[in-house]
């Protein structure tokens, strides 16, 4: 499979109840009006940024019985996660791993590390 620019992130595969997000700049605001102050994001160490790649969410403990007819992909389920592709998260930076993928800064962060989403679609 050749690289683009295009199709580079499908090859990352987020685990369970992880985001990889992409840092919004500090003075970026929404179409709502939405950003966070400076103040804001030194005091309570929290960053914004867009979710570019969700993980499955939090797998569902099995039955302790096997059932041999079901195929391999039907043994695992997921609780999926409220974040979806191209919402806006506030999240906590003390929740949150950065990482650098092909020259870009990246966070990865836990669900729980989320405080709020913003989904740019009719209410």
């Amino acid at each position: 499979m050749h690289i683009t620019p295009d199709n580079r992130l499908k090859k990352l595969i987020v685990i369970g109840d992880r985001l990889l997000i992409k840092p919004a700049s500090p003075e970026e605001r929404t179409a709502s009006g939405l950003y966070l102050p400076p103040g804001v994001q030194e005091k309570e160490k929290v960053q914004q940024g867009y979710v570019i790649k969700t993980g499955p969410g939090y797998a569902i403990p099995l039955p302790m019985e096997e059932e041999s007819w079901k195929g391999e992909e039907e043994r695992v389920k997921y609780v999926p996660l409220q974040a979806k592709e191209g919402d806006l998260a506030i999240f906590l930076i003390s929740g949150a791993t950065e990482v650098m993928y092909e020259k870009e800064k990246y966070f990865i962060v836990p669900q729980s590390a989320i405080l709020m989403l913003e989904r740019e679609e009719d209410l």
